[in-house]
Order: C-alpha cells, then structure tokens, then sequence
C-alpha cells in the first residue's frame, strides 16, 4: 500500500501553493508534514485526500492513477484542529456514523466500533455524548470516527493544536501507539519541530509551498540539506553567521576561528554560512575549547526551567536556550560561547557542506 504524488502542483488565482511534488507513502509509516503557517501542510493534504485536483501532475494509490476519483470513493480519513463529534450522538453512534454511511451491517458496526473505542480508550464512555467529555476524550472520538472506516490513508491536520498542554502531551504520546496498531499511512501536519521528534516516523519540511527534505524524522533534523531545512526544524529558528574557510582554520567574527577537521577540511577555501541550534549556546564558558563571541542582550524570556535570551550579534538576530531562570540586565553585553562540534557549514546558496560533527557520529 503506497500513496505517490509525481509532479503535483496547485495554484490558486495566479499564487503558486504547492511547487511540482513528488513524495512518496508506505504502508504503516507516520509521515510529519512539518512548516511555519502558510508554508503549504493543508494544501498538500487536500491534494493527497482528493478535496482539490492538482494543477499538474498525479495521484496514485496503490499504483492505481487516482487523480480525478472523488474523495468519497477513496478511503481516506480526515481529522482537523477543530475537532468535531455530533452532539447530540452519544459516542458510540459518532464513531458509528462513517460505518452506517458506508451500508454496513449492524454486527461489522458493533465489532469496529468496540475494537476502535478499545484502541482509543473510549470504552467506558460510548454512551455518553460528546459534551459530557474533556477536549482530550473528544479529540479521541474524533480520531476514532476518522479510524473506524479503515481507511488506508489518515489525514490529521493538526489535531491538538487547539487543546491545553497537559491533553496534548497526552495525544502526543498516544498517536504513535494508534498508529501501530492501525497499520494505515499516516499524514500529520504541525508547525512544531518538537512535535515532529516526538511522532517519530519520516518528516517533509515545507517552506513556500515546497517540500525541502523527506526522510526518516532524526536523520533531517540532523542533517539538514540546506539551511531553509535547518531554520524550519528548529524552534527556534537556528542561528546564523558568516565564516570564512582559510588553509586549515575557520575564520569567525570577533576575531575568532576553530580548526576545520573532518569533512571541513576538504572544503575551499573562500565564504559560507554557519548555522547552530539556540540549545548549542552558553553563558558559560564549557569544559571543551569554544568560540567566544561578544553580543548585546534585547529581550529575555523565562519559561520556567530555562531562559530565552535573545541577543543582537553584530545586527545579526540570535537566540538561546539556557538552563535555568537568569534575571539578565537588558541591553548589557554578554560573553557567548559555543562548541565548534556543534556548528552546521553550508555554502553561500544555502547548501549544506558540512553537517556538525555530532551529527555527523550520530
């Protein structure tokens, strides 16, 4: 069971949404389609669900071309961030409700909805209706009506955004055990890297409507191809100065430079791009030898175990992510310090020359 788009493409009123495509589903894999708002997830799904034809190219389930089919004769399931159950069912005839749409009989429908209520946690509940349960459980029995069909193909675009903390730490935790039980192909659209790692599987970053990278979740957050890849798989963003490769060094600002070992080595000499997660920066100087670069303290902000500080290099914009509560002095001037092994090379058009050498042993 496989689902391959080949050269899709959408456009609305002349404004390109999604630039030629190709990507390609198996069976029982969760698939994250990970990017900033408007960066292209919803419109992508629409495309793989049949809700819009493509300007170009096509579809094929199965290898079966399925471009112009209605989105009623495919098996295909939806669940959006605004979740929604018919109140006045109880949850048992929510999840009942595609069943009995398709003719089934009463016996298929009472085994698949008890099976999927067990698989979803909801067995005690299917005699209640949806308002008489939390927004974690109505999210569930939305999920639940979305499986019960056992469509090969379930579209979640973004499901939890709209539920508190604590319900989506839950679900999150939750997905990927439906997921494995259910055996279907998975979609799942969020805006959040953190997300991403969590769900595990295979990640499509998109930025402008195009799909930057697809493969197994760690391996693109590691390796990043570019650096519009690195900035839209960390939250947030990664980091950016420029550096200069010269005989056997790299050359920073602020007078600093760093041995350029491995795969560096071998690069030319002349201008790149270097790029670091805000995790990588410290206010205190590591145990290992580190690059030490003077910024100007703007904005702070407290998250409870760690802080923000958000710094101004030289007019370029950088953030870090620092452990523990620091009540900073705005404006002042702080030592920053970062591992060169944590330090991402890519050339002047974006393209990664040199992954950092953490991930390079990973």
């Amino acid at each position: 069971m496989t689902l391959a788009l080949e050269g899709v493409s959408k456009v609305v009123a002349g404004q390109v949404h999604i630039h030629p495509t190709d990507l390609t589903l198996e069976k029982g894999t969760m698939n994250v389609l990970l990017g900033p708002t408007l960066s292209g997830k919803t419109s992508l799904m629409r495309l793989m669900a049949g809700l819009d034809a493509p300007e170009t190219g096509r579809i094929l389930w199965q290898g079966e071309d399925v471009t112009g089919m209605r989105v009623q004769d495919r098996k295909v399931a939806m669940v959006y961030q605004q979740f929604i159950n018919y109140p006045s069912m109880t949850v048992y005839d929510n999840i009942a409700s595609p069943m009995r749409l398709l003719g089934k009989s009463s016996a298929e429908i009472d085994a698949a909805v008890k099976k999927t209520a067990d698989l979803m946690q909801l067995t005690p509940m299917l005699d209640r209706k949806p308002l008489e349960l939390s927004g974690g459980q109505q999210q569930r029995c939305a999920l639940a009506r979305a499986l019960v069909k056992d469509a090969g193909l379930v579209l979640l675009d973004e499901p939890l955004a709209n539920l508190d903390y604590k319900l989506r730490e839950e679900l999150r935790a939750e997905i990927p055990r439906i997921f494995e039980e259910a055996g279907s192909i998975f979609v799942y659209a969020t805006t959040e890297p953190e997300e991403a790692l969590l769900l595990g599987g295979n990640t499509a970053t998109l930025w402008e409507g195009r799909v930057t990278q697809f493969g197994p979740t760690t391996d693109v957050y590691r390796r990043p191809v570019d650096a519009t890849t690195a900035r839209v798989f960390s939250d947030p963003p990664m980091n950016f100065l420029k550096v200069r490769k010269s005989g056997g060094r790299l050359m920073f600002g602020d007078g600093q430079s760093a041995d350029a070992k491995g795969s560096l080595g071998s690069l030319a000499d002349g201008a790149y791009l270097a790029g670091f997660r805000p995790n990588h920066l410290e206010l205190e100087r590591p145990d290992v030898p580190a690059l030490e670069f003077t910024a100007k303290l703007a904005v702070t902000e407290i998250t409870g175990s760690e802080t923000f500080v958000h710094l101004d290099h030289h007019g370029e914009r950088w953030v870090g992510l620092v452990h523990g509560v620091r009540n900073l002095e705005l404006g002042r001037q702080l030592q920053v310090y970062l591992d060169p092994a944590h330090v991402y090379v890519f050339a002047e058009d974006g393209a990664l020359v040199a992954p950092a050498s953490y991930a390079q042993a990973a």
